[in-house]
């Protein structure tokens, strides 16, 4: 069965609500809870790398975009409330980077 990438993340809040409680490992309703905020996050960052405000060749557009679909891919697979909190602020601070017109000085996200 092929999941999205987006498919197994879900709240920040959520997770330091869980993470209150004790539990550390994602459930399937809390991996399907906030789909819809990790699929905006991926299509955000992509659009983002189209910015005619970035200093990229297309060569580089490409790549930059190869690269966030193979992280927000692996990171589909995670299962650890802290980690899945930890790559959907990455992703968020990423985007922020890349509206303002800069390329993150580390990888993508």
């Amino acid at each position: 069965m092929m999941l999205s990438p987006m498919g197994l993340f879900h709240s920040t809040m959520n997770v330091e609500l869980m993470a209150a409680k004790g539990v550390i490992w994602a459930t399937a309703e809390d991996l399907s809870r906030n789909r819809g905020r990790v699929l905006s996050l991926y299509r955000q960052v992509l659009r983002s790398l189209n910015s005619p405000d970035l200093p990229l060749t297309w060569a580089a557009r490409l790549s930059k975009k190869a690269e966030a679909r193979s992280i927000f891919l692996v990171a589909s697979e995670e299962r650890s409330l802290h980690n899945i909190a930890d790559l959907i602020d990455v992703a968020e601070y990423s985007l922020s980077v890349l509206r303002k017109g800069q390329i993150p000085k580390f990888p993508l996200i």
